[in-house]
């Protein structure tokens, strides 16, 4: 609720959205697995349903940033798993690269995903962007606001764009192999247009209001 309330306030500066650059990261799998946590069964009654899940699936760990104007990727992680080192040399070495090209001067957000909690991780934003990014944050970090634990899906990656291209990636025939699952990513984000974005980023202000009526509680069913 803090957060809802501290960005309606931010919003009222009508340059605000122009600035903010959201991302996340998602896992594909080349057995088509979906893991967006908002995928759910609703009904009245159990539906005694069983859920199968193929062990150590293969699998392609992807980041993406968004704003109003573009989509920033895909990037792709190397190895299965991502650290707070490889996030901070995905940071460093590529995505503030290409978001000071466009401008200097964005507002960055992350989730508090462990890597994005790395010791190493917040001293690079707060003296890259002091008082210019969003996240988990400790009471010395110069964030501009505090990104809320378990939030709802608040945000364009989570209710729009990871569904999006999961869409259109597994479509059968399935990928077979990283380059063809890799191919199908790259192909789907590089399709998302300007006026899809736009009609996003009016979705976040809803959702912000949403998440307020409901409390500050799961939205991703309404």
């Amino acid at each position: 609720m803090e957060f809802c309330d501290s960005m309606l306030e931010m919003m009222e500066d009508e340059s605000f959205i122009s600035r903010l650059i959201f991302s996340d990261e998602a896992t594909f799998h080349l057995s088509g697995t979906v893991n967006r946590h908002n995928v759910r069964i609703l009904g009245t009654e159990h539906p005694h349903e069983t859920v199968e899940h193929e062990r150590d699936s293969p699998k392609v760990n992807v980041f993406c940033a968004v704003s109003q104007d573009k989509v920033y990727g895909p990037f792709f992680f190397e190895g299965n798993t991502i650290t707070g080192q490889t996030y901070l040399d995905m940071l460093q070495n590529w995505l503030f690269t290409s978001l000071q090209a466009d401008s200097h001067d964005f507002i960055f957000q992350q989730d508090g995903a462990p890597p994005h909690w790395h010791l190493m991780v917040q001293a690079f934003l707060n003296e890259e962007v002091p008082q210019r990014w969003i996240g988990q944050k400790g009471a010395q970090d110069l964030a501009l606001c505090a990104w809320p634990a378990r939030s709802p899906d608040l945000t364009m990656c989570d209710f729009f764009l990871w569904g999006y291209v999961k869409d259109h990636d597994y479509v059968p025939p399935l990928p077979t192999n990283f380059d063809d699952l890799k191919h199908r990513i790259t192909t789907a984000i590089n399709s998302v247009h300007h006026d899809m974005l736009i009609r996003a980023w009016e979705e976040f202000s809803y959702h912000i209001d949403v998440a307020r009526a409901a409390g500050g509680g799961h939205i991703e069913h309404l």
